[in-house]
């Protein structure tokens, strides 16, 4: 009626056209947004590089090399080598950046380190590592390498029955003024009760690479975690757990750990395998044996290689930078992300680096890495200190933990002084009537816990044991070694186990200066004090609110 009609226009206060704008999910990415134009027919299907949520995943959640490559930074001028099974240098998307000059096959001793074929194309790992590093960009053919631009070096030494502490050190040491980085995705058995390492020639070899190669900046070798899942501990697999390697671990593309990663405190940073669900297109694209491509490339194997494509990165941004320079870098620009474990949370050292012990510094961050790589100055020089040693008998039983504890100066006062920790060693020899129930644990001057050691189920050993063995954590990066040390030994599992530990050395690695850790517990500590600061004007906001309702009930 119009007597409605009237009422209804009364009401309307105010009539404006509505125009229609954009609004945006936050932490979504269209990859036609991102300014790289790849004609490459697998790079948008490699999430791992520039992640829009592909294949089920956390959009994001990528190692940023479009940053690093934006800013100019291919991998030009660096070689990789994959120490492997061998690589298909025939391949079309890998040929024009192999390296022959500085490729070796060791398991047949001559220089054409082409995979053995077979019919379930088993060696075809060393080629898909290799297409991660350096896949040529723009040649229509399968994706990109993380560094497109590098040179690719095949090393082939594992396909033969049995390995040799000379394959392994001829390997390790092949070419070192010519090969900058080392990619290694193997390693001792991951079958959770296999403690094994290095052997003296490779020892020797390692050592000489960090001290001598590359004009005496150091070889980079990076080393794949493990594989070995909940059931293993990395820190029984001397290679990854060196002080001289980058130890890797993988996170999947929606940010948790996959079920196959090993945990320790020995791991520096990570990168990307698989997804976890049976999405065809979760695995990392790559380059496959006889010209092919693949989705399916996985594991830790898969993490170690794209490390060692965003070293490359780092080392076309500053030459110059030393092996420690790249842990430093590692550390410093490793991104929490969107990283996450139901188990292992995210804690903060003494001097505020944030870590996790699956993660360790969280995913490589290849476009804060060349950023910080082009201004960054050489660390001071690396000293070498023994905070100590317990040498007598100790029994461990199920129930009570073992505590011991030293106390340090760490060497002040001498030349080998440590202020700024790096790498911090427990040399420990424990024997166990169950090697797999043990469970060891260490806590710094400044309160950071390290898992040096988690139960490891299949591990039957009653023998052997630990016999000075050199379990390692990064956890207490930057950190002032001075003070008490606290180890703590103890059995996790379901029978009643015993043990005696018959020695504890610490040995504490770092240097005497380094300012940019000064500026981190400067800025860790403000932080710090503004949080405390905001607590306590919530607890007086709480305070003053409890007063006024006691108050009003009182005047009421």
């Amino acid at each position: 009626s119009r007597a409605q009609l009237g009422f209804v226009i009364s009401c309307v206060k105010n009539v404006m056209e509505q125009e229609g704008f954009s609004r945006q999910k936050r932490g979504y990415r269209n990859i036609n947004d991102i300014e790289v134009n790849m004609s490459d027919p697998l790079f948008t299907k490699q999430w791992y590089l520039i992640n829009t949520g592909q294949a089920d995943g956390t959009p994001g959640l990528d190692l940023n090399v479009a940053e690093a490559w934006q800013l100019g930074y291919t991998g030009k001028g660096v070689t990789i080598a994959i120490m492997d099974d061998g690589i298909d240098y025939l391949h079309p998307d890998l040929a024009s950046n192999y390296n022959a000059d500085a490729s070796y096959d060791f398991s047949s001793n001559d220089p054409f380190p082409f995979p053995r074929y077979t019919d379930d194309w088993f060696n075809s790992h060393g080629t898909r590592c290799a297409g991660e590093v350096s896949a040529a960009a723009n040649n229509n053919i399968c994706g990109v390498g993380v560094a497109y631009n590098s040179k690719v070096a095949g090393i082939r030494m594992l396909d033969q029955p049995f390995m040799t502490d000379i394959i392994e050190a001829s390997s390790i040491s092949h070419m070192p003024q010519i090969i900058d980085i080392y990619s290694a995705s193997w390693g001792p058995t991951d079958d959770g009760k296999t403690v094994d390492g290095p052997r003296e020639l490779t020892l020797q070899a390692m050592a000489d690479g960090v001290n001598k190669g590359r004009g005496g900046k150091g070889s980079i070798y990076v080393w794949a975690s493990g594989d070995g899942g909940s059931y293993d501990d990395c820190n029984c697999d001397g290679y990854a757990s060196s002080m001289w390697t980058i130890s890797i671990n993988s996170a999947i593309n929606d940010g948790r750990t996959a079920l196959y990663d090993e945990s320790c405190s020995s791991t520096l940073a990570s990168t990307f395998s698989n997804g976890r669900k049976r999405n065809p297109e979760a695995g990392v694209a790559t380059t496959d044996l006889y010209g092919n491509c693949t989705l399916r490339h996985s594991g830790t194997s898969a993490a170690a290689p794209e490390a060692a494509g965003v070293f490359a990165l780092a080392l076309e941004a500053n030459p110059n930078l030393t092996w420690r320079d790249m842990q430093h870098l590692s550390v410093l620009t490793s991104k929490r992300n969107q990283l996450h474990d139901e188990v292992h949370q995210w804690r903060r050292n003494g001097v505020g680096l944030e870590f996790n012990h699956l993660f360790g510094y969280g995913v490589l961050d290849a476009g804060g890495m060349v950023k910080m790589a082009k201004e960054w100055k050489t660390v001071p020089e690396r000293f070498h200190c023994v905070a100590g040693s317990i040498q007598e008998v100790h029994k461990i039983q199920s129930g009570n933990k073992l505590v011991l504890a030293i106390t340090t100066e760490a060497c002040q006062g001498k030349d080998n002084f440590v202020r700024y920790l790096e790498h911090v060693q427990t040399v420990v020899t424990v024997n166990a009537s169950r090697r797999g129930d043990l469970n060891i644990n260490m806590t710094s001057p400044m309160g950071t816990k390290s898992i040096l050691l988690s139960r490891r189920p299949r591990d039957d050993d009653s023998k052997v044991g630990f016999d000075k063995w050199p379990f390692m954590t990064t956890h207490t990066w930057g950190e002032d070694p001075r003070g008490t040390w606290v180890l703590e030994v103890g059995f996790q599992g379901d029978e009643p186990q015993r043990g005696v530990l018959k020695e504890w050395t610490l040995m504490l690695h770092g240097t005497q200066s380094a300012p940019y850790i000064d500026q981190i517990v400067r800025d860790y500590q403000s932080k710090l004090a503004m949080s405390k600061k905001e607590e306590l004007e919530e607890e007086l906001d709480e305070a003053v609110e409890r007063s006024l309702k006691s108050l009003l009930s009182k005047n009421n």
